[in-house]
């Protein structure tokens, strides 16, 4: 569990640092800028963003039984966080499979994309599909309900 916040941990430490040092340069407008995007940058990199992962196998079962979309995904990916912010409350209907966490998941997206750990991959009713646009996503889903 620690391991998820280490990173937005580092960015806000990182940013604290820097901002500190502005601030003692006389410059506190620059200061409290860079410290902003630093802070945005850690909550866009914290599990706040991304509905609770749930392992691939899971996700597969509960899938299999309600027709729901999987997206998998990883921290840090600006793709999915593109896909997440653009699905909006609707994200939480699907099943998030973080490949960093779950060696299941990263196995089943590297079989889909020839080896290589492209995310979001988003899998309706078995079939994957890398990167798809929000839009599609959404009309998949709101076929699964």
């Amino acid at each position: 569990m620690t391991r998820i916040w280490a990173l937005p941990i580092l960015l806000v430490l990182c940013g604290s640092a820097v901002a500190t040092g502005l601030i003692r340069k006389d410059r506190p407008g620059e200061a409290v800028a860079l410290l902003g995007v630093f802070l945005l940058l850690a909550v866009t990199n914290s599990p706040l963003i991304f509905p609770r992962s749930i392992g691939a196998l899971e996700a597969q079962r509960r899938s299999a039984d309600d027709g729901r979309p999987i997206v998998f995904w990883r921290p840090g990916c600006v793709y999915c966080l593109r896909l997440r912010i653009r699905l909006g409350r609707s994200a939480r209907r699907m099943y998030w499979v973080d490949i960093w966490r779950d060696a299941a998941g990263a196995a089943a997206v590297r079989a889909a994309n020839d080896g290589n750990e492209t995310v979001p991959t988003v899998l309706v009713s078995g079939r994957p599909h890398v990167n798809p646009d929000p839009a599609w996503v959404r009309e998949q889903l709101r076929r699964s309900a």
